[in-house]
């Protein structure tokens, strides 16, 4: 098994990517968006964390938090945002024989992508790329069409524009994987 190495940060800024996993025609995440955002509220009540951004797609989810300035344990949250929102839905997914002998959902996949954000410039990127990934995967052209997404809120606190990132005549930030 790889040894991979997480960066753990007191009180750290982070972006995370998780993804379905069944990528494919999946739009489990926003088909049941409720129990998403269910899942976020009751493990914040149990272990706080800062949503700086946040956007989810029909099959990943992509967000920046900021973690209590004596807390460094990101993996617990996402574990169990993953896990309450598993519960939370129907059992109609395909599982590997793997997966239903050690009992688990064949929703997520194990593993994410978490990086640790550096300064300030760093965090900039990241919340851009959050919020602009609707229009860079072909949902919307524009990033206030997109309702799953903190941009939104972003734009009432005055951090973006709401005409940040494409237009009606298609013009848009360029953004590459």
């Amino acid at each position: 098994m790889p040894n991979y190495r997480r960066a753990w940060h007191p009180g750290g800024t982070y972006f995370f990517t998780s993804n379905l996993l069944e990528r494919r025609d999946n739009n489990l995440l926003v088909r049941h968006i409720d129990a998403l955002r269910a899942a976020v509220r009751r493990v914040r009540r149990a272990h706080p964390f800062d949503i700086c951004g946040w956007v989810v797609l029909p099959d990943h989810l992509h967000c920046v938090i900021r973690l209590p300035p004596t807390d460094a344990d990101f993996a617990l949250r996402l574990r169990l945002i993953k896990t309450s929102f598993s519960k939370a839905i129907p059992r109609e997914e395909r599982r590997s024989a793997v997966r239903r002998r050690r009992g688990e959902r064949g929703i997520w996949q194990r593993r994410y992508w978490e990086h640790l954000i550096k300064d300030e410039t760093d965090y900039r990127a990241h919340m851009d790329y959050v919020h602009f990934n609707p229009v860079k995967h072909g949902l919307v052209t524009c990033v206030r069409d997109w309702p799953y997404s903190t941009f939104h809120r972003l734009v009432a606190d005055g951090v973006y524009p709401i005409d940040w990132g494409g237009s009606e005549a298609g013009e848009k930030l360029n953004y590459d994987d």
